[in-house]
């Protein structure tokens, strides 16, 4: 092989398993919404959670390492907004189609780029997510007429989280991001899983559903995050937030293949606009303004 091709594949290869990924997530989210019906979005929360912690618990064993009392606090904080995170998103996605709900979920890392960023510039990244946004909010389901308002607020909702998830995740994992992304995966799952099990009871432990969760738990979980954690350190930070402002095409495509959503395109376009907004961010960002943090859906 030659040192070119050798270049080009070291090049490449972090960049599918990022891709492959986001796939995942998507597929994982897809496969979780037919589990709504019989468990709840709830319900569903719970043992996404609870399954994917066990998983990387056994994988990662993060009690190998103690942490700081100060560690501990952003671990806490960061755990707490990724059960919230995951909760209203699953909220949304009972309501309103996949690629909406994460181009308006996407609204929250966006917002914390740009609030982090002092360019002009950027007016213009912030003026064309609004313009997305605005459209998505406005324009109907193909489907249904409408976009549900309380799907909406649950996925702005799960936005602002993500916000919270990124701040106090990178604070979190300043030491050990894999010790502490399994923590706060376990955080987050003792803190929605009482609710699931209030909500719906042991149903959600039922032998014929656990099958499918555990489907869930690998695709969204416990994969995305093995194939992130061997990819980012090999990408650029920009290359990163590129490819992650894909997630909402992603999302729609995922919907459209697996769930059969079919969205209008003026809401393809509010989608686009989303992405674009993202990735010009992205670009112009310079070095201290830009984040890393795994796709958490």
């Amino acid at each position: 092989m030659s040192v070119a091709i050798r270049d080009l594949l070291t090049r490449i290869w972090p960049v599918a398993m990022l891709l492959v990924a986001m796939c995942s997530i998507q597929s994982g989210a897809a496969l979780a919404k037919t589990l709504f019906p019989l468990i709840g979005a709830t319900g569903t929360t719970s043992i996404r959670l609870l399954l994917g912690a066990l998983l990387l618990l056994i994988v990662m064993r993060p009690w190998r390492k103690r942490l700081s009392r100060r560690a501990w606090k952003s671990t806490l904080i960061y755990g707490i907004s990724l059960g919230a995170m995951n909760l209203m998103f699953y909220q949304a996605l009972a309501r309103i189609p996949l690629g909406i709900a994460v181009a308006l979920e996407f609204t929250g890392p966006l917002a914390v780029a740009m609030l982090t960023s002092r360019r002009r510039l950027d007016l213009i990244w912030v003026a064309l997510a609004i313009v997305g946004l605005t459209l998505l909010l406005l324009l109907g389901d193909d489907v249904d007429g409408a976009i549900d308002p309380l799907g909406a607020a649950f996925a702005l909702g799960a936005g602002a989280c993500w916000a919270l998830y990124i701040l106090f995740g990178q604070r979190a994992g300043a030491v050990n991001g894999a010790q502490s992304a399994t923590l706060g995966i376990t955080i987050a799952a003792m803190v929605i899983a009482p609710i699931g099990l209030i909500d719906i009871g042991p149903a959600i432990f039922a032998l014929d559903i656990l099958p499918f969760a555990l489907g869930v738990a690998v695709l969204s979980t416990a994969l995305p995050y093995t194939l992130e954690m061997v990819a980012l350190p090999r990408l650029p930070t920009s290359t990163f937030g590129t490819l992650m402002s894909l997630e909402p095409a992603v999302a729609a495509l995922s919907g459209l293949l697996f769930l059969a959503q079919h969205l209008a395109t003026l809401q393809w376009f509010a989608i686009g606009l989303i992405i674009v907004a993202s990735i010009g961010t992205t670009l112009t960002a310079g070095r201290r303004e830009t984040f890393e943090a795994p796709v958490p859906d």
